[in-house]
């Protein structure tokens, strides 16, 4: 790996897939030559756990934290961003918002695609690939606790941290497939004539890494990811957290279009986050 390379606004990527996959969650778009920003795409809860994420790692990350402490915080931050923001577009799933209004909520063993979409900060503020697998289990693990659940979290958290740090779209996949046993050498035209809506990890995180792989920059890892159906603004959620750190670069149009859709508290915890890890603010 080389030198990591941070000029880029950290979140962002992952936001940006969320808001862009939007609107074809329930109406998917099967080709890549949509429109890219449209009225009424808007973030959803997977940017809102995308930030609760990241803002629970501000808390916790090198703060030497024991574990009940480190998973309290977490349960705590993901609930209250979820009392901030109670009906986002789409919706929380279902499991999860039972989880949310338990009174003592527990792990349910889920295998949902939720837990990947929430990781990408975990990607972004690890020091290390083995840190990055470890808070990646952890921030999984309070719902998301089936194998299927933390695999994908780590896949794609492990996949962020390679891009950011240099490696080249062949180790990515290569460690991803070793490690994960996804099968990544696939293509997108392979993918899409058959690809239906998916919830689970297993049936999104290869999908949403391969449209990564296949894609040249930014924008184009968007219309892949998007195009190929599904839990649309999930696998773009997921793609666009690698492309960015791959790309260093997300078009400022694009940043301007998510910084425009995201509240000012939501806003504040991708600054915070962009300043404590180096990495460039939105605007």
């Amino acid at each position: 790996m080389t030198t990591e390379n941070k000029n880029y606004p950290a979140l962002i990527g992952a936001i940006a897939g969320d808001v862009i996959g939007s609107i074809y969650e329930f109406n998917n778009i099967k080709r890549t030559d949509f429109e890219l920003m449209q009225p009424g795409m808007n973030y959803t809860d997977d940017s809102l756990m995308t930030l609760a994420v990241a803002d629970w790692m501000l808390k916790v990350h090198r703060k030497g934290l024991d574990s009940e402490q480190v998973n309290s915080l977490l349960v705590n931050t993901m609930r209250h961003w979820a009392k901030q923001y109670p009906c986002p577009m789409g919706g929380y799933g279902g499991g999860f918002q039972r989880w949310l209004q338990s009174l003592n909520p527990k792990p349910y063993n889920s295998w949902g695609n939720g837990s990947a979409m929430r990781v990408s900060g975990v990607g972004y503020a690890a020091d290390t690939l083995q840190e990055a697998l470890r808070w990646a289990e952890v921030s999984a693990a309070v719902t998301h606790n089936h194998p299927e659940g933390i695999k994908g979290a780590q896949a794609t958290a492990v996949a962020v941290y390679m891009a950011r740090n240099g490696s080249s779209k062949e180790q990515i996949r290569d460690y991803v497939e070793q490690v994960f046993q996804y099968d990544l050498h696939r293509t997108c035209d392979n993918i899409r004539p058959h690809y239906q809506f998916d919830e689970s990890c297993q049936g999104t995180v290869p999908e949403a890494i391969i449209a990564f792989l296949k894609s040249h920059d930014f924008e184009s890892a968007m219309r892949l990811a998007v195009s190929l159906g599904g839990d649309s603004d999930t696998l773009a959620c997921i793609t666009g957290g690698i492309a960015a750190a791959y790309y260093n670069f997300i078009p400022q149009n694009i940043v301007e279009f998510v910084v425009n859709n995201l509240p000012t508290d939501l806003l504040d915890v991708v600054y915070r986050f962009c300043k404590q890890y180096g990495y460039t603010t939105p605007l």
